[in-house]
């Protein structure tokens, strides 16, 4: 993957997850950027919080994490953002999430731009594109040069396909589900096609560089260049999966920007979220050797 430099700049929502087991900081960019930070990249988040305690603790939290706060804004009228998770049998995640809050007014800002400019990857999702302040902060910073990452997050009612693919004009790499990748496909009528089918023609149709589809325990499938990379994902005991895909994608990008293989990307990409899965909340504290015994297990 040809990248101009290792600065990464993630942008979009910041909240607190209210798990059954109480709350935990989350929300996919700040869960990416926290696992690539975590990993030794170079990474910023930018999003905005509340001027109320949800909002001090948060990014308190940021500060202690070691990612930094100076791209987090704090807005006087909206709320920190909160999102109720809910967890099935299987402990599989569902969210009720909240607006207006404060990450939905996100501004383009001198020192955002600049940062924007500078970073050789851009990684948004299409979750805090829902209201029109931090859409157009968006799709302005996807104008700049280096490579942008839009990370499909659709959560219903916020899976509309004009914003979506106003989203997609600009996008390099694409990292979705496989339901999600169905959604897609429906907007087309694409019904008689196989998964690999979909990847293709939705990579020939947004003009799309890298397509990875996660699927759950089943692992995953990446396409770049004409080329597909699959792997079986690794058997583990969830206790939930919230966050599980973000840590899959800073385990991926982390990985090619390092000059990894696309199949030693994606086995370490799968054991990352493999070893997110088996924590309670999206960042727990990183443990390498777990990881990388994770991934050495070759009996699953």
């Amino acid at each position: 993957m040809k990248i101009k430099n290792k600065e990464i700049l993630c942008i979009g929502e910041v909240l607190w997850d209210r798990l059954p087991s109480g709350a935990k900081p989350g929300g996919a960019p700040m869960n990416v950027a926290l696992h690539l930070n975590a990993i030794g990249m170079d990474v910023a988040i930018a999003s905005s919080i509340g001027n109320d305690n949800e909002g001090k603790e948060l990014k308190a939290f940021l500060n202690e994490s070691g990612l930094g706060t100076s791209l987090i804004q704090e807005d006087e009228y909206l709320p920190t953002s909160e999102v109720l998770v809910h967890l099935d049998e299987n402990n599989n995640a569902t969210y009720e999430i909240c607006e207006p809050v404060a990450w939905d007014n996100i501004k383009l800002t001198d020192s955002l731009m600049e940062k924007a400019r500078d970073a050789g990857l851009l990684i948004y999702g299409t979750l805090a594109s829902r209201n029109p302040i931090t859409r157009q902060t968006i799709t302005r910073l996807l104008t700049y040069e280096g490579l942008k990452l839009m990370d499909v997050n659709f959560r219903k009612p916020y899976d509309n396909q004009d914003v979506v693919e106003l989203l997609l004009r600009d996008t390099d790499i694409v990292k979705m589900n496989d339901d999600e990748l169905v959604i897609f496909a429906n907007w087309y009528n694409k019904h008689k096609y196989d998964e690999k089918s979909l990847i293709k023609w939705f990579a020939s149709q947004y003009n799309i560089k890298m397509v990875c589809i996660t699927k759950g325990e089943d692992g995953a499938i990446l396409y770049c260049e004409g080329e597909f990379y699959e792997h079986q994902g690794f058997k583990v005991n969830a206790v939930d999966t919230v966050g599980a895909g973000d840590a899959f994608l800073a385990g991926l990008i982390s990985s090619l920007i390092n000059g990894k293989t696309p199949d030693e990307a994606l086995a370490f990409a799968c054991a990352t979220g493999a070893f997110v899965a088996t924590k309670t909340g999206a960042t727990p504290n990183y443990d390498m050797k777990e990881i990388n015994s994770i991934l050495a297990d070759l009996s699953v």
